[in-house]
């Protein structure tokens, strides 16, 4: 076992028991989603020897596709996967035995999503695998939003979704999660027609991330620092989400979006959810989703003149990111001319509670930015400078800091301030790093791993509720509906850039920046 940092042993992942026999029937079995990450997630999963020898996995789609082709689909997905994380497709990179295992459960559906014709074909096939097999059957809905009712719908019809005694049958359904508080509020109005509320699994991938489960281990497992995890000792909160691509082809899907109904009501607002919430009486998943949707409900709800104050929006222009050129975002393919859509957005938010009571929380996120990374800051509060007032810099002392690094290296860092080596006292911000790499053997993973093992296992802390959905929503919708009125209210920046220099003044008030550093 290698030696880590510091001359500690690498630890290995934790174990667990193989997830129950199941059936995971993926709707959308041909988009990008279930090609790069599903599918790589499964193979992860079979590797570690967490899915039960009976499981069978299940491909439905529109497009005429044989049994043996699918089959093939599932070991280029595999293939390409251990290849863009430095494997060499041998026997010493790639599992062999595990990608034949997993394609040889492989099935495939020929069907439109709105037919019921391909339910009766999806119920009869099902029947064909035997009541065993089948006792326990998960549905993955990887597909447009669109299509998500219309397909609980169709189940419900077809009598897929009926428990028996002692099995069970669960919905995965991705984000977007609706376009706004209505859309939101009728979607779960529909799906809890005809599904109880604990066989709904929502998924926000972000949760799956190490560093993201690993928030609550730092504040809760640590004396050191829940004492201080709040206003009498935190200046401020820094949550970033940057990405470094553009739409990437994507430019139809996301003329209908923007940043923020992609990234800040989901994968924000969980990150906010996580770093604010109060502990929970025990790690089930009722009262950890509890004190996180609590954090959500207390978020400052704004009037629309205060929600434009309080956010700034912008789209990207022509610019260079990493050495690469990339087009202005109203020149990529299926983008309108004079588009008004964000590809960028940051807010700044208030959550009206006892621990957060005048702490700002600042929240952004964008395409085409300098650098790919997801981040929490907690900025502490400075401490007075009359110690230090005769040395050579009295009244610019660098804040503490603590960063949570979410992506792409996940680890923690910590800065604070030490002296210079010398007669004179002088003082200099000096960093500690710890990084997962350097203290725990980890396979590269899609972030997937843990949620799909946790939707077979019936574990819903990493989900979202229906109660937790619609707060978010209802946080953000001042700032949709502020836009609506305003909707030339945009900021160009060049692609490459850390996005548009009127998000610094959301951070002037509290004589703050934003963390722009590599």
């Amino acid at each position: 076992m290698a030696a880590a940092t510091g001359g500690h042993a690498k630890l290995d992942p934790t174990t667990a028991e193989p997830a129950p026999s199941c059936v995971l029937v993926v709707f959308g079995a041909g988009g990008d989603l279930t090609k790069r990450l599903l599918v790589p997630a499964l193979y992860n999963l079979a590797v570690a020897k967490l899915l039960d020898r009976r499981f069978i996995l299940v491909g439905i789609n529109h497009r005429e596709l044989s049994e043996d082709d699918f089959r093939a689909a599932v070991t280029e997905s595999v293939r390409s996967f251990v290849d863009s994380k430095g494997g060499e497709s041998s026997a010493d990179r790639l599992d062999l035995a595990a990608s034949s295992w997993l394609s040889k459960r492989a099935h495939y559906l020929t069907g439109e999503f709105e037919d019921a014709a391909t339910y009766r074909r999806l119920a009869d096939r099902l029947s064909e695998f035997g009541p065993e097999a089948t006792a326990n059957t998960v549905f993955y809905l990887a597909t447009a939003p669109r299509f998500f009712g219309g397909i609980v719908a169709q189940l419900a019809a077809a009598g897929l979704l009926r428990e028996a005694s002692g099995s069970h049958r669960r919905v995965v359904i991705e984000k977007p999660f609706g376009r706004d508080l209505a859309s939101a509020v009728a979607l779960n109005q529909q799906l809890l027609r005809v599904l109880d509320e604990r066989q709904i699994y929502r998924m926000d991938h972000f949760l799956g991330k190490e560093t993201v489960q690993n928030i609550m281990a730092l504040r809760f497992g640590n004396g050191i620092f829940e004492p201080l995890w709040n206003r009498a000792h935190i200046d401020h909160v820094q949550i970033t989400a940057a990405e470094a691509v553009g739409v990437e082809g994507r430019g139809s899907f996301y003329e209908a979006t923007g940043a923020l109904r992609d990234m800040v009501p989901n994968h924000l607002f969980q990150l906010l959810a996580m770093t604010a919430m109060e502990a929970p009486n025990s790690f089930d998943a009722d009262a950890v989703r509890t004190e996180k949707a609590k954090v959500i409900e207390a978020i400052h709800h704004l009037t629309p003149e205060q929600a434009r104050s309080d956010s700034v929006r912008g789209h990207y222009g022509a610019g260079t990111v990493a050495g690469r050129k990339m087009k202005a975002y109203r020149d990529e393919p299926k983008v309108a001319r004079d588009s008004l859509t964000e590809t960028y957005v940051a807010l700044r938010l208030s959550v009206d509670n006892w621990r957060w009571a005048g702490v700002p929380f600042y929240l952004r996120t964008g395409k085409a930015m300098q650098a790919r990374r997801t981040e929490i800051v907690i900025q502490f509060k400075q401490v007075p400078c009359t110690l230090f007032r005769d040395g050579p810099r009295p009244a610019a002392l660098d804040p503490n800091l603590m960063v949570l690094h979410i992506q792409p290296d996940e680890g923690v860092s910590l800065r604070f301030e030490a002296k210079v080596p010398g007669p004179a006292v002088r003082l200099s911000g000096v960093d500690m790093d710890f990084r997962y790499a350097d203290y725990f053997n980890a396979n590269p993973s899609t972030g997937y791993e843990t949620l799909l093992y946790d939707c077979l296992i019936g574990d819903p802390t990493l989900f979202q509720r229906a109660d937790n959905i619609e707060a978010g929503w209802r946080a953000v919708q001042p700032f949709l509906d502020a836009w609506r009125e305003v909707p030339d209210d945009l900021h160009g920046y060049a692609a490459g850039s850390w996005g548009p220099r009127q998000a610094d003044g959301l951070l002037e008030p509290q004589g703050a920046r934003w963390r722009n550093e590599p």
